[in-house]
């Protein structure tokens, strides 16, 4: 079908595509918050509180296994809420997502621990890490999509980067907080009360978030597609019987946006300081500089999409990351503060180049009719691959005798795979606006 839509409200009306954008913005900027506020203050609370029973090691473990659940169920989430996105609507759909995920987020900032209520606390948090990541699935196409249907088709791939934000945006504020927290609470205070403030912080984003939601209207998109009577049934059977080539270049387009995050903040993390022997803060301030730098670095990648296309702006990105993947990690040998925060910036560029256009990209590839299920799918997919991808560059360490080149080969890997994917994607582009 190649029905398109009425064209989208003229961009003189910049209140509108302000209140849109914002309303992307937010949720994409409190899943990121999610996961890095999980992911840093953890090990203060998860194994001490909540899995005390199982000791120091059954307890980190158990840490590690409540960041790694909210990935694995992802792609259920992207399931049901592509499904929903699909037959009642963008911004329907993504109130859910956000009013789920916010409301998870701050129950666990009021969980008892395990001394109070025993397994209680330890069982309710797993359940809430389980509902966050079925939330995050829809989430991200979601908010993709309200920017980019809403936008005119030649600002559609610029709109489609706004949402890209978030990442930065919830990576700084958590970075921020942890390094607030941890210089003025103490370790004691930290276990005994001060790890449920930043859960519960999530409330009032949520709150604005689903304010901004609610006052926007659907996408032309969608109405579009609703008065045509071409909804479908099924969306994700339409996306596997119709578009099964671009759900898998979908898949690794998006590959090298999400995964060198998990490289770069946790594996290159944890590897600066038990390897190459910075402190855990300065590795944060360098990534917390990276993500101030991003700010800038995606408005303007997003401009140039708008010129050159989506596709070609993650091709071009994942092809300059191939180049300096090796460079970069040899630069890292070289332990002194000033080279790590130059190499978080230059190592951050390319691979942001890539994470600025995937929202277009993606958008690109699928008709408006199953847009929803397609994007948050294959974005879903690439994200549990990325889950893996620490534990995959340690393997690869212990198989080198953790040689410098080690985390290169995994970066270089995923950009080879995003490269090739982008490049078949140039071949795949549709109309914005096509039903």
């Amino acid at each position: 079908m190649t029905t398109t839509a009425p064209a989208a409200p003229p961009s003189a009306d910049l209140r509108s595509d302000r209140r849109v954008a914002w309303a992307a913005l937010v949720g994409t900027s409190l899943e990121s918050y999610d996961f890095y506020v999980f992911a840093y203050f953890s090990a203060f609370f998860v194994g001490p509180l909540f899995f005390e029973p199982l000791g120091p090691v059954g307890g980190t473990l158990a840490a590690f296994l409540g960041i790694a659940v909210g990935f694995v169920v992802r792609p259920i989430g992207a399931i049901i809420f592509g499904h929903l996105g699909d037959r009642i609507g963008r911004r329907t759909t993504l109130l859910w997502t956000i009013g789920i995920m916010g409301v998870a987020t701050g129950a666990i900032g009021l969980l008892p621990p395990y001394a109070v209520a025993g397994w209680l606390g330890a069982i309710l948090l797993i359940v809430l890490r389980l509902v966050q990541g079925l939330s995050l699935g829809g989430e991200w196409g979601g908010a993709v999509l309200l920017a980019t249907e809403h936008a005119t088709p030649k600002r559609h791939a610029f709109a489609a980067a706004f949402p890209q934000l978030g990442s930065p945006i919830g990576s700084i504020l958590a970075a921020a907080l942890f390094l607030l927290m941890t210089s003025v609470v103490s370790s004691e205070a930290m276990v005994e009360w001060g790890w449920r403030i930043p859960f519960l912080t999530a409330v009032p984003l949520l709150l604005v978030s689903l304010y901004l939601r609610w006052s926007i209207d659907e996408t032309p998109v969608f109405k579009a597609a609703a008065a045509a009577a071409a909804v479908p049934r099924v969306p994700l059977a339409q996306v596997f019987a119709k578009a099964p080539i671009a759900l898998v270049i979908a898949v690794g387009g998006a590959l090298l946006g999400i995964g060198s995050y998990s490289l770069m903040n946790t594996y290159t993390v944890n590897y600066g300081v038990s390897v190459l022997g910075f402190s855990y803060q300065d590795l944060l301030i360098a990534t917390t500089i990276g993500g101030l730098l991003q700010l800038v670095t995606i408005p303007l990648f997003g401009w140039w999409a708008t010129r050159i296309g989506s596709a070609r702006l993650v091709a071009i990105g994942a092809v300059g990351t191939l180049l300096i993947a090796f460079p970069m990690y040899f630069l890292l040998q070289f332990a002194t503060f000033p080279i790590l925060v130059g190499t978080m910036i230059i190592g951050g560029i390319l691979p942001t180049m890539s994470w600025a256009g995937l929202g277009g990209m993606l958008a690109d590839l699928f008709p408006g009719r199953f847009r929803y299920s397609a994007i948050s799918i294959a974005y879903s997919f690439a994200a549990v691959i990325s889950g893996f991808v620490p534990a995959l560059t340690l393997l690869v360490g212990e198989a080198s005798a953790f040689a410098w080149w080690h985390p290169g080969i995994v970066l270089g890997v995923m950009s080879l795979v995003t490269a090739v994917a982008a490049f078949a994607a140039t071949r795949f582009v549709r109309p914005i606006d096509e039903i």
